[in-house]
C-alpha cells in the first residue's frame, strides 16, 4: 500500500482544519520537512512556524515539490487561488476539503486536472475524532485513494462514498452534525437549570452524558435504536420524555432539518459552479 508519510504534502490554506490534519500527520510520525503550508495571513504562518512547519504566502512556490496538494481555503476565494495554478498541478494528487467545490469545478479552474479527491470533513477533526466522507471518480487510482485515506484518517473516521451527490448527504449528517448535538446540549443544560440545577452542574452532567452515550453507541453491538429501548423502562421517567418527543414529532423535525441542510449544500455547490463560469 502507498504510504502518505513518504509523500511531500502542501496545504493551500492553513486554518483550523489544515492545522488539525497537520497535527494528526505529525502525531503519526510524518516529518515536518515533508509539509509546507501556503497562507496569506501572517498570524497563521507564525503559528505554523512555531510547529517547525515550512510556510510561504506564494502558492506556486508551495506546490513546486509537492506530491499531494490539500485545498483548505474558503469557497469564495477558490477561483482566485486555483486559476493562477492552471498547468502546475497536472502531476499532483489534489485533495479538496473546500465546502461546495465539486470535482468538475476544481478541474475547470485548474485547466482540466483529473486526480482529485473531494472530502467533506467535520470539526471534531480538531480533536482527532472527525468523520470524513470521501469521493473520487474513476480517474483517481487506488494508490491515490489509499494516500487520501491515510491523510484524512490522521484525524478520524474515513468513509468512501459511491457518488459525488452523496457529499451533500454527508454534509447534512456529519458536516453540520456537530452543531445539532451542540444544540441538544444547549437545550439539556437549559432544562437542567429550569429544574433547579446550577449551570455548572447541568453542563457537566450534559456533556458527560453525551460523551458516554456516544461511546456506548460506538462500542455496543446494538444499534442506537436498541440502546434507546434498553434504557426506556415501561412507565418510567425515560418513557415519559420519549413520549413527549414523539408527541412533538421531534424525529420528523430532525429528518426535515437534515433534508434542508442537504438541499442547501446542493444550492451552495451550484452557486459556486455558476460563479466560476461567469
Amino acid at each position: 500500500m502507498a504510504k502518505a508519510m513518504d509523500r511531500n504534502i502542501c496545504f493551500i490554506g492553513g486554518g483550523n482544519m489544515a492545522q488539525a490534519l497537520i497535527g494528526g500527520l505529525l502525531g503519526r510520525g510524518m516529518s515536518e520537512n515533508r509539509i509546507i503550508v501556503s497562507d496569506p495571513v501572517e498570524q497563521i504562518r507564525d503559528v505554523l512556524v512555531q510547529k517547525n512547519i515550512q510556510v510561504t504566502d506564494q502558492n506556486d512556490q508551495a506546490i513546486a515539490n509537492a506530491d499531494v496538494v490539500v485545498l483548505a481555503v474558503k469557497p469564495q476565494v477558490l477561483a482566485k487561488v486555483l486559476q493562477p495554478l492552471a498547468g502546475l498541478l497536472d502531476d499532483k494528487l489534489v485533495i479538496s476539503i473546500v465546502a461546495g467545490a465539486e470535482i468538475s469545478t476544481i478541474s475547470e479552474l485548474t485547466g482540466g486536472i483529473s486526480r482529485i479527491v473531494r472530502v467533506m470533513p467535520n470539526t471534531p477533526a480538531l480533536v482527532q475524532i472527525g468523520a470524513h466522507g470521501l469521493y473520487a471518480n474513476d480517474n483517481v487510482a487506488q494508490e491515490d485513494k489509499d494516500i487520501a485515506t491515510q491523510i484524512l484518517a490522521a484525524t478520524g473516521l474515513t468513509l468512501w462514498l459511491k457518488s459525488e451527490a452523496q457529499i451533500d448527504a454527508v454534509t447534512a449528517v456529519s458536516g453540520s452534525g456537530p452543531a445539532y448535538f451542540f444544540y441538544m446540549m444547549e437545550s439539556m443544560i437549559q432544562a437542567g437549570k429550569n429544574l433547579g440545577l446550577d449551570e455548572k452542574v447541568a453542563t457537566a452532567l450534559t456533556l458527560q452524558t453525551a460523551l458516554g452515550a456516544a461511546q456506548m453507541a460506538i462500542t455496543s453491538a446494538n444499534s442506537p435504536a436498541q440502546l434507546r429501548k434498553n434504557v426506556t423502562s415501561p412507565n418510567g421517567t425515560t418513557q415519559a420524555a420519549i413520549e413527549t418527543f414523539d408527541r412533538h414529532h421531534i424525529s420528523q423535525h430532525i429528518q426535515a432539518a437534515l433534508a434542508a441542510a442537504q438541499q442547501r449544500s446542493k444550492a451552495l455547490a451550484q452557486e459556486l459552479s455558476d460563479s466560476v463560469k461567469v
